[in-house]
């Protein structure tokens, strides 16, 4: 592999399982840099790093909670401590939960939007104050439950618009500072936290394999792939677009 991101430094948020730990292997083995940022395990962030670094890479893990503004500060400092000026920035850290409308509490928005939202404000405010010179990448992971909008998921549906409409914006607003900002909207993915909701089998899977034009779920792999492409210079005039990596369900 040409490794398109040598001497790039990545921060990786919510990246110890699942779509974020492929997405700092990913960014690794294409010579970046990484920071590995968790929220509660850290056994996981390490497992995640001793992968990388098993493999020739650097990467680090970095603990905080980006719902708390004092976490996402600290997250951003000790990358920079490690590795110095931000080049690329993955706000993958996020909750979901879905609820019928009747079951919908003030905790269950604020969990949702304080994490998906506002947490992804504050470290993309605080990141690009630390980027390079240069400029550099904001990928934004978003879901394709933002156009499909399935019944039962109205608050973390909400956070996921927001996170588009959020791209968008800073996309003009950091162009100045040669920051490009984009969205990857992954489709449903067997990752440990589909797994563990139960939803990679009955139901939902059902539904989506039989709608999505590509009939299949997809693999961490392809939303990493994504990543990369907008991580790297091949992707050097792109900014502001949302990316659906779905198999053609929208």
């Amino acid at each position: 592999m040409t490794k398109r991101l040598e001497g790039k430094v990545a921060l990786v948020t919510g990246a110890s399982k699942g779509i974020g730990a492929e997405i700092a292997a990913r960014l690794a083995a294409e010579g970046a840099k990484v920071a590995v940022n968790y929220s509660s395990s850290k056994e996981a962030a390490d497992r995640v790093v001793a992968g990388i670094v098993a493999k020739g890479g650097k990467a680090v893990a970095v603990h905080g909670n980006l719902a708390d503004p004092k976490d996402a500060k600290g997250v951003v400092a000790e990358t920079v401590k490690a590795f110095g000026a931000i080049d690329i920035l993955v706000n993958n850290a996020g909750v979901y939960d879905f609820a019928p409308l009747e079951a919908i509490t003030p905790e269950h928005f604020h969990r949702h939007f304080d994490l998906n939202v506002l947490g992804l404000l504050l470290v993309s405010g605080e990141a690009s104050k630390h980027f390079n010179a240069n400029g550099g990448s904001i990928i934004n992971i978003s879901s394709g439950v933002s156009t499909l909008a399935p019944p039962n998921t109205a608050v973390y549906t909400a956070t996921k618009a927001s996170v588009d409409a959020i791209s968008a914006v800073l996309a003009k607003e950091l162009a100045p500072r040669k920051i490009r900002v984009n969205a990857v909207n992954p489709g449903m993915i067997a990752t440990e936290g589909v797994v563990s909701a139960g939803l990679h089998e009955g139901n939902m899977r059902t539904w989506i394999e039989s709608t999505t034009p590509l009939g299949r779920i997809g693999k961490v792999e392809e939303i990493a792939a994504a990543v990369a492409f907008f991580a790297s210079d091949d992707a050097s005039y792109v900014t502001g677009e949302t990316l659906h990596v779905t198999g053609g369900l929208r």
